[in-house]
């Protein structure tokens, strides 16, 4: 009686499992949907309402909607059982100014969190999100800054840095492969030295690993992933730059210096 006891829990737990999976998939997929259409809808139908306000209006309300529905479809995900989140240091980006904040960037997920903790941030976005018909609007509203051309971007970063709000970056340039090293490009380091601004950096760890670089939408992992966002105290990179080096020379040391900064922190973090 004991082993067939045993046997109708192990299929019970089993069944469970695939029902839990089968409605996480199902609401994975819901989400996705209802993301996409949230774009089209506000392109469509808010950004413009919001175009007749004055300029130095309109860029702010644009950003902090943004940023409120982000925060509002992370709950939507955490509600359906999808992901739970924990962020330490939240009060950090939401009062944060004249700083630029670099983040790792583990899974396609990461830039909703972080802009749903910055009410007026702009952001650099990969040049494909220009045209994406479903959040080519929204990028384009929120006046985020295209990471086409290294000295356009630079140029264009510290233009919108002289505004006082902060910058959101993604040293990577995508989203990190599992298991593989972090390999940051040189595009933040030249923003950093032209800007002359603090660094904000944001530890991010999903586990299980999703929606990484080489997972599709439905490649779900066997339980709800756990987005976890530490946010550090500012860092003065003028310790890793010499006295009197140029940009172009100065670019090296330091995006070498911000990438081992990540690396060893990440891993004291997880462990």
């Amino acid at each position: 009686m004991a082993w067939r006891r045993s046997r109708l829990a192990v299929a019970k737990t089993m069944i469970l499992s695939r029902i839990n999976y089968g409605w996480r998939l199902l609401a994975t997929g819901g989400c996705f949907a209802i993301f996409g259409l949230g774009g089209l809808t506000l392109s469509a139908l808010v950004f413009p309402l919001l175009a007749l306000h004055r300029q130095e209006e309109r860029l702010p309300r644009t950003r902090r909607l943004i940023q409120r529905a982000f925060a509002l479809f992370l709950k939507l995900m955490v509600c359906l059982g999808i992901m739970r989140l924990e962020v330490s240091g939240a009060e950090k980006l939401k009062n944060c100014r004249h700083m630029i904040v670099l983040a790792n960037h583990p899974t396609l997920i990461d830039v909703v969190a972080l802009i749903s903790l910055m009410p007026n941030a702009s952001c650099v976005v990969k040049e494909a999100l220009w045209k994406n018909r479903f959040l080519g609007g929204v990028v384009r509203a929120a006046g985020y800054i295209s990471n086409a051309g290294t000295e356009r971007l630079v140029e264009d970063c510290a233009a919108d840095l002289r505004s006082g709000r902060p910058l959101l970056i993604f040293p990577e340039g995508t989203r990190t492969v599992p298991g593989v090293p972090l390999d940051f490009q040189r595009g933040a380091a030249y923003i950093v030295l032209r800007s002359r601004l603090p660094v904000l950096p944001v530890l991010i760890d999903c586990n299980p690993t999703t929606l990484t670089k080489r997972e599709k939408w439905y490649y779900i992992p066997p339980r709800p992933f756990h987005l976890r966002l530490q946010v550090q105290d500012p860092l003065d990179v003028g310790q890793w730059v010499g006295e009197g080096e140029t940009q172009a020379i100065a670019a090296r040391p330091l995006t070498q210096a911000l990438e081992t900064y990540f690396t060893q922190e990440l891993e004291k973090w997880k462990h």
